[in-house]
């Protein structure tokens, strides 16, 4: 019987790896965002749909690439600059940077991503590529 040692502070490590992965660091720990939008993946029978939350953010801001199998998502929303003299002013909306990485499957087809923008919800659409079907050789007898 192999004895195996638990070592929660190995695991817990990794969760903050992850943590700091989907909020916006680099892997050497720097911020590179300042929120992180909500995002919803799909996969469809010939597509992969993906759906960020994006209100406020201008398209021309958001910036989608491509590279190595890895899609990045990001892009700036601008703060609003009012000034209240009189009362309190309080603002709970997210403004700044936003980053995001997903890396795709061997299937998605890198060159035929579209992305369209309307009613603040960014929408993705990865195809997949068509499935290479297996094909019977015949042998013939020289």
């Amino acid at each position: 019987m192999n004895v195996t040692r638990f070592e929660p502070w190995t695991l817990l490590n990794l969760m903050q790896r992850d943590f700091e992965r989907a909020s916006g660091t680099d892997d050497g720990g720097t911020t590179v965002a300042d929120w992180v939008p909500a995002v919803d993946i799909v996969e469809e029978k010939d597509r992969f749909v993906l759906k960020a939350d994006l209100p406020g953010v201008n398209p021309d801001d958001i910036d989608v690439k491509m590279d190595d199998g890895v899609l990045s998502l990001s892009g700036e929303r601008t703060h609003e600059t009012k000034s209240e003299i009189d009362g309190l002013r309080r603002v709970e909306r997210a403004s700044g940077k936003f980053y995001r990485r997903f890396h795709l499957p061997d299937t998605a087809d890198a060159d035929e991503i579209s992305a369209k923008s309307a009613n603040g919800i960014l929408e993705i659409s990865i195809p997949k590529v068509p499935q290479v079907q297996a094909r019977r050789i015949t042998v013939e007898a020289a």
